[in-house]
Formats: C-alpha cells, structure tokens, sequence
C-alpha cells in the first residue's frame, strides 16, 4: 500500500457491526454515570473504586494496583480518590509493607455508601444491558468482550474473584 492510499472503509455487515459496537461503548457510559450520579452522588468510575475496595481483602488495595483494575493513570485515580476520601468513603496510608506505595482503605462510611449505591447499579446493568439478551446471547457477549480485550492486550483484565463473593457489578 502507497503511503498516500487510505485504507478501505467499513462497509456492509462490518460498518453495522462497528457502528452498533462504537454506540454502545458511547452510550453506555453516560448511562451509567447518569443513574449513579441521581441516585448516589457518584460516577461510575468512583463506583468501580469502591467496588474494587470493597471485593479487596480488608477493604484495601495500593492505588496502583487500583490503578490497573480501573485501567486508569495514577493522576486519574488520585483524583477520584481524593474525591471520594473529602466524602469520607475512603482513606489513604503508606503501605506498611513498603512505603513507597499508597494504600486506599474503604472506610465504614465508604461501605455503607457502595451498599446503597449497589441495588441502583445492578438494576440499571440489568435493564440496559443483561435482560434485553438471552442466556446464551449472554454468554456470548463475554466471550466476544473477552476476545476483543485479548486483541486490546495480552495481560489479563481485571476479573471478579469469586462469583459467589462479587458484590454488585
């Protein structure tokens, strides 16, 4: 291919296919955060930070293994997290293992927050995404996501520990 050639364009099935898949990863975003915004004074970013903390053991990740789950910069979570610790949902400490990280640590408040928030959560992924699809369109929909991530990256994605131990989603 010539420098100046452009590739071909979408077209068909293919320019469908796109077409759907880039409205929804538009869509669905603003979907989310509208919902926890109304109902809990947060973004669904902040929401997956308290998630993540509240899957973690003893409430507590380093901010860059936080960082990893929320596919995020450090400057974008630090952010958040100095958000949500002004609410008081969450602190941060030297890691007392090592003190060249940070810990963020769900507080008590923070927890009582996410159990809240969680009941709106899960009823919107029910209706926008989970109940228009059928079991298997289901399944089908985490192997294509799954797929589309291992062509994003080799490394994993962040993955829930345990089904039977997942709050909320």
């Amino acid at each position: 291919m010539a420098a100046h050639d452009s590739p071909a364009a979408l077209s068909g099935e293919d320019l469908e296919t796109w077409a759907s898949l880039a409205t929804v990863l538009e869509w669905l975003p603003a979907a989310l955060d509208a919902q926890l915004l109304r109902d809990s004074e947060m973004t669904h970013f902040e929401y997956g930070i308290l998630f993540a903390l509240a899957s973690a053991p003893e409430s507590t990740l380093r901010l860059s293994v936080l960082a990893t789950h929320a596919n995020s910069s450090l400057t974008r979570l630090s952010r958040a997290a100095t958000r949500l610790q002004s609410r008081g949902w969450i602190q941060r400490a030297p890691d007392p293992d090592d003190g060249r990280y940070t810990l963020a640590i769900l507080t008590a408040l923070g927890r009582e927050k996410f159990d809240q928030a969680t009941p709106g959560h899960v009823q919107t992924v029910d209706q926008l995404v989970l109940n228009p699809l059928t079991t298997s369109q289901r399944r089908q929909l985490r192997e294509i996501s799954r797929r589309v991530l291992r062509a994003i990256r080799t490394e994993e994605g962040w993955q829930p520990t345990s089904l039977a131990e997942t709050p909320g989603g």
